[in-house]
């Protein structure tokens, strides 16, 4: 019902401007428009055969009040603040602006009555405004949990007070009180037009007919349904990647504005997602290592494409014959030359990795180091002999270390617990010596040499 009747108010509002189709929500947020209409004096100004500019915007507002009010079962609530409307100028007051009409679902009749009335005489304190909307907001409950807070700034004319709409607007985002706002300039020249890039999604309304499809450009952008799809590319240019957490951040607050597992749907495309068009989003996929998602806008509406490539191919380890998880090995995964861990993997696995060289630290013992190319659509494998299961028994604790024997070359394996008098090891099949002395002897020449030899699967007893 409520896609009928938006459909009906763009109509009005903008020829020609349709809503698009889109998948509906099944919570839709509760989004609560504040409008700050500037009725300083120079808003008296004419404006090319259509009356003053604040009586093309009383008219134009009027129409899109009485549309708003024939949606059914409305996701909407609606608050004025004005400035410049209650004392004349000169002198000059920078604190004249006025929440006139609060929050609320039967706020339409009490809006229209404020703006019949208006009458611009004083200055602007566009900042103040801004600034003031935080309370706005604030004061009004938000039932739901879930609601958007858009400002819409509609104004001719520039801060004359000293103050920094752009600071304020930039706070506002910030801190997460208010999305980022709409601003209708009404008749500003370049100069003026160029001083509110800054504080919103800007509007030149140059004359009756451009003011009429700015309310309906914004109407759509905050009230229709906007769909999007995360296309995770491959090595060939498909969005067949699938199956990774994905995270979007909104750019201004930092926050996490939605997080979902990539998924490609029955026709083998990605699914769709509902996304607010009023946050610019950025993203982070996490395939190993993870890759990013730059700044995206997305156009209302619509349905968009955020896509990013994430070529990826397979890593096995296997360990044939390995039965005991108790002696599972792991591998740690580094990019190549660089020391931070990305992922600690078991033998006897397969993890899908961005393509890539990666340096592997093998956890068995002895530890083993390797260069693993991984290509686009390609599994490498690395097979490693089973362990074999040693016990080492002493008579009393000791000191200790095992060495595996190469070619009469001898390298450090692992020290003994000193503290134990029997450990059990998993070891690589090869040949290895056991140095070892008593705690309790002090002499040099009580040092002890063992040699034993491990196979894949055994087990070996060394009794010193």
């Amino acid at each position: 019902m409520m896609r009928r009747h938006l459909i009906a108010i763009l109509a009005i509002l903008s020829s020609g401007l349709m809503a698009q189709s889109a998948l509906p929500e099944p919570e839709p947020a509760l989004n609560r428009i504040l409008f700050i209409m500037d009725a300083s004096n120079s808003m008296y100004g004419r404006w090319e055969d259509s009356g003053t500019k604040m009586e093309v915007a009383q008219r134009l507002m009027g129409r899109l009040l009485d549309s708003l009010a024939q949606v059914e079962d409305p996701h909407f609530q609606l608050a004025l603040r004005v400035y410049g409307h209650q004392k004349p100028v000169p002198p000059q007051d920078c604190g004249d602006t006025r929440l006139e009409v609060s929050f609320g679902h039967s706020s339409i009749p009490r809006i229209k009555k404020v703006l019949r009335r208006l009458r611009p005489m004083g200055t602007t304190p566009i900042a103040l405004s801004l600034s003031k909307a935080a309370g706005d907001f604030a004061s009004a409950p938000c039932p739901s949990g879930n609601c958007r807070d858009i400002v819409v700034l509609i104004t001719d004319g520039k801060e004359e007070c000293g103050g920094d709409p752009c600071e304020a607007s930039r706070i506002l985002q910030k801190q997460g009180i208010t999305l980022k706002p709409f601003v209708i300039g009404v008749g500003l020249d370049q100069s003026l037009i160029d001083a509110f890039d800054c504080v919103g999604t800007f509007f030149d309304a140059r004359d009756e007919g451009t003011f009429k499809r700015a309310l309906g450009v914004i109407v759509n952008q905050i009230l229709d349904e906007t769909s999007a799809q995360v296309n995770l590319m491959d090595v060939h240019g498909h969005p067949s990647e699938s199956n990774m957490p994905v995270v979007l951040r909104n750019v201004v607050t930092g926050k996490v504005s939605e997080a979902f597992v990539h998924t490609l749907n029955y026709q083998n495309n990605p699914d769709t997602i509902q996304l607010d068009p009023l946050i610019t989003y950025e993203g982070v996929v996490y395939t190993i290592p993870p890759v990013t998602i730059d700044s995206v806008m997305i156009n209302p509406g619509k349905h968009n494409h955020i896509g990013t490539e994430a070529h990826q191919g397979n890593l096995t380890l296997k360990v044939p014959g390995l039965k005991s998880m108790q002696n599972q090995p792991l591998a740690v995964i580094r990019n190549q030359g660089e020391t931070t861990i990305l992922n600690v993997q078991p033998f006897n696995s397969s993890v899908r990795y961005i393509a890539g060289t990666y340096d592997i630290d093998i956890l068995t013992l002895p530890r083993y180091q390797e260069e693993v190319t991984i290509k686009a659509g390609q599994t490498q494998s690395l097979t490693f002999p089973a362990p074999g299961n040693v016990t080492v028994q002493m008579k009393s604790s000791g000191y200790g270390s095992i060495f595996l024997i190469e070619g009469g070359l001898w390298t450090w394996v692992t020290h003994l617990q000193d503290h134990l008098t029997r450990q059990q090891l998993s070891l690589q099949p090869g040949n290895y010596k056991l140095v070892y002395r008593p705690k309790s002897a002090m002499q040099t020449s009580y040092s002890i040499t063992k040699t034993f030899t491990v196979t894949s699967g055994s087990s070996t007893l060394v009794r010193i």
